[in-house]
């Protein structure tokens, strides 16, 4: 069975060439130019992978992200914004509204579908993944984590934080690498925000919290008990 694509975009132009390179590599892509349509077919029909607009009429890209990260049958869902809005702040607003990915306008149709099936090879990958170290426990396709018998309400960047800590089995990673992997390689914010998110995170682990190891002049590890 095809990969169901869903297209949430407000220029018929875009729309056409999209589905038309989509449905040629073998992707089944359905097209709604309402924000509020395109959402409630969203949540009737979960689809594979989402591409979105950020401008759109009826409910705009960032509350459709937004929104979605809240629904257990969407919230893991790939989303790759494509926008015509290059600016910093509204690219990083939607990372952190849940986006996997972003594309700005005008693109290259092969582009695209590169993202689309790098994306989707890695959500696949992920799948079912559950990692566990004594009471602690994270889930890369469901996007929860337990401590204990408790489900930890973590926001999508500080889950990524844990993920990219955990996927590193004990090895050290730098501020600069946790900030290319979680935030990306276009983020140019201060080293900083990742201490700020790691804070965070610790506090939400409760008892768990020294899981993750602070390496002085360097960055952060979790610890693994040999």
């Amino acid at each position: 069975m095809s990969d169901r694509i869903v297209i949430i975009e407000d220029d018929p132009d875009i729309c056409e060439i999209l589905k038309f390179n989509l449905e040629q590599s073998g992707y089944e892509a359905s097209v709604y130019y309402d924000g509020q349509k395109g959402y409630e077919a969203i949540i009737q029909a979960p689809p594979d992978l989402i591409l979105l607009d950020l401008m759109l009429p009826g409910m705009n890209g960032l509350e459709i992200a937004r929104k979605l990260r809240f629904e257990d049958r969407t919230r893991d869902i790939p989303i790759i914004i494509i926008t015509a809005r290059s600016e910093e702040f509204d690219i990083l607003h939607g990372l952190e509204q849940g986006a996997d990915d972003y594309i700005t306008k005008p693109f290259r149709p092969r582009e695209v579908i590169a993202r689309v099936k790098a994306l989707l090879r890695r959500h696949k990958r992920d799948e079912d993944q559950i990692y566990r170290l004594g009471d602690f426990s994270i889930n890369f396709s469901r996007h929860t984590v337990n401590a204990g018998n408790k489900n930890l309400d973590l926001t999508p960047k500080e889950f990524s934080l844990l993920k990219a800590l955990i996927q590193a089995k004990g090895r050290v990673l730098s501020r600069d690498q946790l900030l290319d992997q979680v935030w990306g390689y276009d983020y140019y914010g201060e080293v900083r925000t990742v201490d700020v998110h790691v804070r965070r995170l610790r506090k939400k682990l409760d008892n768990l919290a020294d899981v993750i190891e602070t390496v002085k002049g360097f960055g952060y590890r979790i610890k693994i008990n040999e």
